[in-house]
């Protein structure tokens, strides 16, 4: 028996069989060719096949990870796209007559080191990024030799550590735990554990994959952070015994199944969920929410290769507002842009895309889109209890701006003799400082706010999540992030409008009691996450 320490990122115990992930890829050599033209062709449609797999990824990440962690496939659509790369590769194709393969493998190094000898953290962090698009480019070139991962058993995954694309890729339902030798909390293997309810554990060192191989029978402990390899009687049966009693919480949880979100002493709060897709409708139902607080409907435009149709929009909000029947469905306009791009967009590159032209920034200076869009949810409102709700608003303008163009929609539908709900709530998201701070001044011109954490503490305290770097410094708990979310509160409440938190936060249940504290009206977490708070609030006493 031999134990390894590292640091847990979602905590549980898992028990099983170890499948380890050995990168072998296409092995690159040096061919000298006869015909540039043909390899340069051979190399355009290995570039359009590999942004092709980064957008199908994309829109699989968006339903397993969330719309903030799938950011990483639009950068590295990005990267692929940069003149700098692509004109690296085509010109050592065309000078040195050689392979495409070779050109990217080259191109690839060179890049990496340029990135890794930069000061800056963040460009340090995208040596990675190059190494994994050009390596997809390098299979793409070589589709026959391309080693598929497949999971035929349920397995524990180890791995030196995952890049974004194999995460997200993995059939997730034969995937026991994960253990990485590398990465961080804010990894895309945290981030996939945390949304599947897995145990993981990151930081192992490299050690321990000299020590392990396929098929060992190890032990996951996700809260000590420990991996037990070949554990001895007494070990399994201690770890089988907790792994039991974890299985009894979860079906205790299921017990609380059509009971009220409500304090022991009489406080009711009401519960929602976050989905990505329509298709996630069922998981909400399941795990018995209230309603839906946060519907992203990007999805629709990033699995497209045009833009949606008002049809095909209209098809889609109306069936999962008919599937809720009558329960609240808050859908969130268009967040898309910058860093997050469908390509038909044909949207500039940015140096800070988390601070240019997204959301609703993107939809005023785009009003055919936005408009397109809402006419789809007002005619679909018809068929359910609809909610509206805008992202990234930073002022009264741009608020002004579109509610002026909501009242343009509702006006044009009417004269049309369609029908549209006269119940339609609009809300915004407050996820920036500057609409906390004049919180006072935006709750009279809507129905509720929602409080979108993930972007709040991001611009709150100047720290980029996914950077491992300042990782310390992002801090959920900070008293600047919780005093703005109480100031919107207590402005929403004196308008009379209620207010919500829909981001990664609501989930946290060391805030719960304070955030019901503060006022705060509802909670929309993901789906697995709503009967544990469920249990929360009902052991918690305000007065």
């Amino acid at each position: 028996m031999k134990k390894f320490k590292g640091k847990g990122v979602y905590g549980g115990v898992a028990i099983g069989k170890l499948r380890v992930i050995n990168r072998t890829g296409v092995e690159v050599r040096r061919i000298r060719i006869d015909d540039i033209q043909a390899e340069k062709k051979r190399l355009e449609n290995a570039r359009l096949e590999a942004a092709k797999q980064l957008e199908e990824i994309y829109s699989k990440a968006l339903v397993s990870v969330g719309e903030a962690n799938a950011r990483i496939f639009e950068i590295h659509l990005m990267m692929l796209e940069d003149e700098d790369y692509n004109e690296s590769i085509e010109n050592i194709i065309e000078t040195q007559w050689t392979n495409a393969e070779y050109a990217v493998a080259v191109t690839s190094d060179n890049f990496a080191q340029m990135f890794s000898s930069m000061d800056d953290s963040y460009m340090q962090a995208r040596a990675s990024d190059v190494k994994d698009i050009s390596n997809r480019i390098i299979e793409c070139l070589n589709p026959d030799e391309k080693s598929e991962e497949s999971l035929t058993e349920k397995v524990i995954i180890c791995a030196d550590d995952l890049a974004p694309s194999e995460t997200v890729s993995l059939d997730k339902d034969n995937v026991l735990a994960f253990v990485t030798a590398n990465g961080s909390s804010n990894s895309h293997t945290a981030i996939l554990a945390r949304n599947m309810n897995i145990p993981a554990i990151i930081g192992l060192g490299e050690e321990f994959l000299a020590e392990i191989s396929d098929g060992m029978t190890a032990v996951v402990d996700g809260m000590a952070g420990e991996l037990i390899i070949e554990p001895d009687t007494d070990t399994m049966t201690k770890m089988q015994l907790r792994q039991s009693e974890e299985a009894d919480k979860r079906e205790l949880l299921q017990r609380l199944r059509g009971k009220e979100n409500v304090t022991l002493d009489g406080t009711r709060i009401k519960l929602y969920a976050n989905i990505g897709s329509a298709d996630n409708v069922g998981a909400v139902l399941l795990n018995d929410a209230e309603g839906i607080g946060l519907f992203r409907s990007e999805f629709i435009y990033l699995e497209n290769d045009d833009f949606p149709t008002e049809e095909q929009q209209f098809s889609v909000y109306k069936k999962v507002l008919e599937s809720m029947a009558g329960k609240k469905v808050i859908i969130r306009t268009l967040d898309i842009g910058a860093d997050k791009q469908a390509p038909y967009f044909n949207l500039r590159r940015e140096e800070n895309p988390a601070l240019g032209l997204r959301a609703v920034r993107l939809c005023l200076k785009r009003p055919d889109i936005f408009k397109t869009q809402l006419r789809a949810l007002y005619r679909a409102s018809a068929f359910g209890n609809l909610g509206i709700m805008f992202p990234m608003i930073t002022g009264k303008p741009e608020l002004e701006r579109i509610l002026a163009i909501c009242s343009e929609v509702e006006k044009e539908l009417q004269s049309e003799g369609i029908q549209i709900s006269r119940k339609i709530e609009k809300g915004i998201m407050i996820e920036t400082p500057a609409a906390a701070v004049i919180s006072d001044m935006l709750a009279p011109m809507v129905d509720f706010f929602s409080v979108g954490t993930n972007d709040l503490i991001q611009y709150t305290l100047a720290c980029d999540r996914q950077n491992a770097d300042v990782e310390d410094y992002c801090d959920s708990h900070h008293e600047a992030v919780l005093r703005l979310i109480k100031f919107a509160a207590d402005n929403a409440h004196s308008s009379g409008k209620w207010i919500g938190i829909c981001g990664e936060l609501a989930a946290d249940t060391q805030l719960t009691e304070r955030f019901l504290q503060m006022g705060i009206d509802e909670l929309s977490v993901s789906p697995h996450f709503v009967l544990p708070l469920r249990e929360k609030i009902r052991s918690i006493r305000l007065k």
